[in-house]
C-alpha cells in the first residue's frame, strides 16, 4: 500500500527526514508516533506529494510518487496539518465545493497502457448525497448555516475528516485526526476509522496520544530526530517482559515462597520474574495461598517510544557548560568576609 525507500528530506542544512524506511501494508491501522520535530508530518507530506524527497524513493498504491500522483491522489482521503477552507463560507458550501473541485463518481482503473485513473461522471444529486453523507458520518449532520471561522477546534477537524472521506477512499492518510475533540469525539472517530478499516481502508495516522494509537492501531512505527527507529506489529512491541504481577492478601508468604524470583514488592503486589504465568498460578495455589489478580507484564506503547526516542525537537535546553549558577551547594562552606563572619 505505501513503501518508501531511503526517503530523506532537507531543508537548507536541516534534514527533517533521514532515510526512512516506511512499509504500510493493505489493511493496515498503523501508528506514526514520535516527538515533537521528528518528521512525521513531513513524511506524510511526501507521501501525497505536497513536498518533494530530496533523495529516496515512494510507491503508494503500487505507484511512484510524484510521478503518478495524478493517478494515486484520487483513491486518497487526507487530513494533513489541519482542516482548510473558506472561512466566510459554512461548512456544507465549504464541503461541497471541494467535491465539485473533483471527480463525481467512484474510481475506476484507467486500463492496460493507461497512465491515469477516471471516474464516472455523476449528478448533482450523487454529489449532495455524498456531502451529506460524510457529514452524517462524522457527527456533523446537523450543522446550521454559520460560517466556517465561527466553528469549534473540534468541529472543524470533523469538517476536514468528512472532507476526506467524499469518495470512498482505499487509503486515509491523517495527521493528529483528534486534535480539539473531547473525550467522547476521540472515541466516535476511533470507531469511525475501525468501521472503514473493517470494510477495506487502509489508515495511516500519526497522533500524540498514545492511548489512542494504542486502542486503535495494529501497527506502529516510531520516529525520532528524522529517523524511523521502531516498526513492527503493536502485539510484537507489546510482547511480555517474563514478569509477572501478582495481587495476594498472602504476599508476605509468596514472597517467602518465592525467594529471588521477587523483583519487587508493594504490599499485596508483587513483580516475580517467571516465564509461566499459568505454572506460577499453580505453584501459589498448591501451597494454599490466595491469588486475586496474576497477569503478565507488558511494555507499554509508552514505555516503548520513550525507549526509542530522544527529547523533543521543539526543546531549547542550554548545554551544560552554559546552565545559570544556581548558587552554592548545600554543602559547600558559606562565604565569609574578611572578619570571618557570614555573610
Amino acid at each position: 500500500m505505501i513503501e518508501t525507500q531511503a526517503l530523506t528530506k532537507r531543508f537548507g542544512r536541516v534534514t527533517a527526514v533521514n532515510g526512512v524506511d516506511l512499509e504500510v501494508r493493505p489493511g493496515d491501522r498503523y501508528g506514526l508516533l514520535g516527538p515533537n520535530g521528528s518528521g512525521k508530518t513531513t513524511v506524510l507530506r511526501m507521501l501525497l506529494g505536497l513536498v518533494y524527497a530530496t533523495s529516496g524513493t515512494i510507491e503508494v498504491l503500487g505507484q511512484p510518487i510524484p510521478r503518478r500522483a495524478a493517478r494515486v491522489l484520487p483513491q486518497i482521503g487526507a487530513l494533513v496539518e489541519g482542516p482548510a477552507g473558506y472561512p466566510h463560507l459554512p461548512g456544507r458550501t465549504n464541503l461541497r465545493l471541494i467535491d465539485a473541485a473533483g471527480p463525481s463518481g467512484p474510481w475506476r482503473d484507467g486500463g492496460p497502457g493507461r497512465d491515469f485513473a477516471f471516474w464516472r461522471r455523476g449528478s448533482r444529486r450523487d454529489r449532495r448525497h455524498r456531502v451529506e453523507q460524510a457529514l452524517e458520518r462524522v457527527g456533523l449532520a446537523g450543522i446550521d448555516s454559520r460560517p466556517l471561522k465561527a466553528y469549534s477546534l473540534g468541529m472543524r477537524q470533523r469538517l476536514g475528516l468528512a472532507a476526506a472521506l467524499l469518495r470512498a477512499p482505499r487509503l486515509l492518510v491523517l495527521d493528529e485526526p483528534t486534535n480539539g475533540l473531547d473525550p467522547r469525539g476521540i472515541r466516535e472517530i476511533r470507531d469511525l476509522l475501525a468501521e472503514l478499516n473493517a470494510a477495506g481502508t487502509t489508515v495511516l495516522l500519526s497522533s500524540h496520544l498514545l492511548g489512542e494509537v494504542d486502542a486503535l492501531c495494529t501497527r506502529v512505527g516510531v520516529m525520532d530526530r528524522g529517523r524511523l527507529v521502531v516498526q513492527d506489529e503493536l502485539d510484537a512491541l507489546r510482547a511480555p517482559t517474563g514478569r509477572v504481577l501478582v495481587v495476594s492478601p498472602d504476599a508476605g508468604r509468596a514472597a517467602a515462597l518465592l525467594d529471588g524470583r521477587v523483583e519487587q514488592r508493594d504490599g499485596d503486589r508483587l513483580t516475580v520474574v517467571h516465564p509461566d504465568p499459568a505454572q506460577l498460578n499453580a505453584m501459589l495455589t498448591a501451597e494454599g495461598l490466595r491469588v486475586a489478580e496474576l497477569a503478565p507484564q507488558r511494555r507499554s506503547l509508552e514505555e516503548v517510544v520513550l525507549e526509542a526516542t530522544s527529547a523533543s525537537a521543539d526543546r531549547m535546553d542550554l548545554p551544560v557548560a552554559e546552565q545559570p549558577f544556581a548558587g552554592p551547594a548545600a554543602t559547600d562552606p558559606a562565604p565569609t568576609d574578611q572578619a570571618g563572619d557570614r555573610a
